[in-house]
């Protein structure tokens, strides 16, 4: 039939083309490289709060110290020599991808330099003890990766500096959370909304290898071990789901909505002393984070991953504290993206979430507290973010068995919309406050634009 493709032909015409060939090993060894780059950050970003827990476990007041004076270095150095560093990383990435920057322009969001300086400023984050994560920050460490790759592509090769950027993005997610389909949905969801048929095989390709490197590296296991949620009956689920999934909705919203509200610079003392004393008001912000984290006995600190291993291995709710942990770890979090350091709110979300379903679990006395603690991870996660795919996506692959799906679908697009009503979408309104100072002027942003003030995921 005419029209119909000519096997053959085709076939040469692939086999034929050398330097095609040689530019999908540049992407894939990039890939490579993405994934090892995100499995040393979190090798460095884990020792550093390690560091950090066992200082506190030497002495319980040396926080009240140490978290002020590192929290102060580490805004003090970004400012000085990576502005672009501060913040979660995603809304950078985002920044790169506009259509109104210049392809000369991208280096000032994502670069290898801004890559090296995230990795280091999120470990000094976590050296200090604050609640950040490194998943949002692992988007811009890799697409800083694989956004160098285009230094070794062909003149005339058909994949974009666009397409390097959100493979790189994507893959960053993949190999955080070794959850390499969370990426690929993440890639479409968020950063692209849609890829380059011509080259999307490759690109899919690239971020499913990054992923494969954390697997390789750290086995078949997330960043929080595995949730092993029984299958439940929905009927079982519907009343205290749909409280889970409405409470992270509106924590979710409030959390997102103060974060905006802050870096938008409202008129207020506080924002005014952030203005002009930043590093003076990231220590103060620090020393409240200490404070809390006494509080919590070092519960509320860092990503939340030990915390909420520890939740999921009770025998019920009815041995959780309620409502204690979850709103000491969402002051923290907003406090500790309010310093101004690097730092993501992937891994504190979830947290969060696994708290808020621990919470529900308690108040109703439901048996079935792992599964609401799963579907409070993929709600608060879809909430602060308004990615309920990405977020359903990320815990489901978290979770053991995939009776849950349709829990965590309802779950994650409640939650999201719920979020929709109060607060607007945190990275889109971020990313569109630091391009202000792109498009109103070529020269380089100024701290506050370029993200030293201006965060988050």
């Amino acid at each position: 039939m005419k029209g119909e493709p000519d096997f053959l032909q085709n076939l040469r015409n692939e086999m034929g083309d050398g330097r095609q060939w040689l530019d999908r090993a540049v992407v894939i060894t990039f890939a490579v490289l993405a994934g090892l780059a995100v499995v040393g950050f979190t090798l460095l970003a884990d020792a550093a709060f390690e560091w950090f827990d066992a200082l506190r476990s030497a002495a319980w007041w040396a926080p009240l110290l140490w978290t002020p004076a590192v929290t102060a270095l580490v805004v003090w150095a970004v400012r000085r020599w990576a502005p672009a560093a501060a913040g979660s990383g995603v809304p950078q990435v985002m920044c790169a991808l506009a259509p109104e920057v210049p392809a000369t322009s991208r280096g000032r969001f994502v670069s290898l330099r801004i890559s090296a300086a995230k990795v280091l400023g999120v470990s000094g984050g976590l050296l200090a003890g604050l609640s950040i994560g490194r998943q949002g920050p692992s988007v811009q460490v890799a697409a800083g990766v694989m956004h160098h790759a285009r230094r070794y592509l062909s003149p005339k090769t058909a994949i974009s500096e666009r397409e390097l950027l959100v493979a790189g993005g994507a893959a960053g997610i993949a190999a955080a959370f070794n959850t390499p389909l969370g990426g690929i949905v993440f890639a479409i969801e968020e950063l692209s909304r849609r890829l380059e048929q011509r080259s999307s095989g490759l690109m899919l390709a690239a971020i499913v290898v990054s992923g494969l490197v954390a697997v390789s590296a750290f086995g078949n296991l997330s960043y929080f071990g595995r949730v092993r949620a029984e299958a439940v009956s929905w009927w079982a689920l519907v009343g205290p789901g749909l409280l889970v999934a409405v409470a992270c909705g509106l924590l979710g919203g409030l959390l997102a909505r103060l974060m905006i509200a802050s870096f938008t610079g409202l008129p207020d003392r506080f924002c005014a002393f952030r203005r002009r004393y930043p590093v003076r008001f990231a220590a103060a912000c620090g020393f409240v984070v200490a404070v809390i984290g006494v509080v919590s006995q070092g519960a509320a600190l860092g990503g939340g991953h030990d915390h909420t291993r520890e939740l999921l291995a009770l025998p019920s709710a009815q041995e959780h504290t309620p409502v204690l942990f979850t709103w000491l770890k969402f002051v923290a979090s907003w406090l500790s993206a309010w310093a101004g350091v690097p730092g993501g709110i992937f891994g504190p979300s979830l947290s969060l979430g696994a708290g808020v379903g621990a919470d529900v679990a308690w108040l109703t006395g439901s048996p079935h507290l792992q599964a609401l603690i799963a579907l409070g991870m993929a709600a608060f996660l879809a909430a602060v973010t308004q990615t309920p795919i990405t977020a359903m996506i990320i815990v489901m692959e978290m979770t053991d068995g995939h009776g849950m799906v349709l829990s965590l679908m309802a779950a994650a697009l409640l939650a999201s919309l719920v979020s929709r009503m109060i607060s607007r979408p945190l990275y889109s309104t971020l990313s569109q406050l630091m391009l202000r100072g792109v498009v109103d002027s070529p020269a380089p942003a100024a701290p506050e634009a370029s993200g030293a003030s201006v965060r988050r995921d």
